[in-house]
């Protein structure tokens, strides 16, 4: 069995909500070693994956609805560009719209979780997305 890594994992969170925001920030650090960085719309998440200085995140959870550059347009984006596909995304929203759905899944999202109203529920759902992506999935090595 391989040994386990100790490096932090880097997640890049596209949330304009700050409530929300803090909440995942919460709810991640209980899972242990994560760097979080979070910023508030597309625009800035592009701008922090073409930063060659940052490191190359191991997850982005994105929101949808945002101001400047929305999650639809920046996952369009991400997933079209060779160097950024690879990162898994897991939209994040408060939208169960069924275009919605369709339209992340269209665009290549690795996941669809509509945010629950409950905070225990809430919280549990960002654990579950940690968990899977970042201690089960196996992903391919860094660049």
């Amino acid at each position: 069995m391989a040994a386990a890594t100790t490096r932090p994992h880097d997640v890049l969170l596209v949330e304009d909500d700050i409530a929300d925001a803090m909440l995942i920030q919460d709810a991640l650090a209980e899972r242990g070693t994560r760097n979080l960085t979070q910023v508030s719309d597309g625009i800035a998440a592009l701008d922090y994956l073409r930063d060659t200085a940052n490191e190359r995140p191991d997850l982005i959870v994105l929101d949808l609805n945002m101001p400047r550059m929305n999650g639809r347009e920046f996952l369009a984006v991400v997933k079209e560009d060779p160097d950024l596909r690879t990162i898994p995304v897991v939209v994040l929203t408060t939208s169960a719209a069924p275009d919605d759905v369709t339209g992340a899944y269209h665009h290549h999202a690795n996941a669809y979780v509509t945010k629950p109203v409950n905070l225990e529920e809430f919280e549990a759902a960002v654990r579950s997305i940690d968990s899977f992506y970042l201690d089960i999935a196996v992903k391919p090595p860094r660049e």
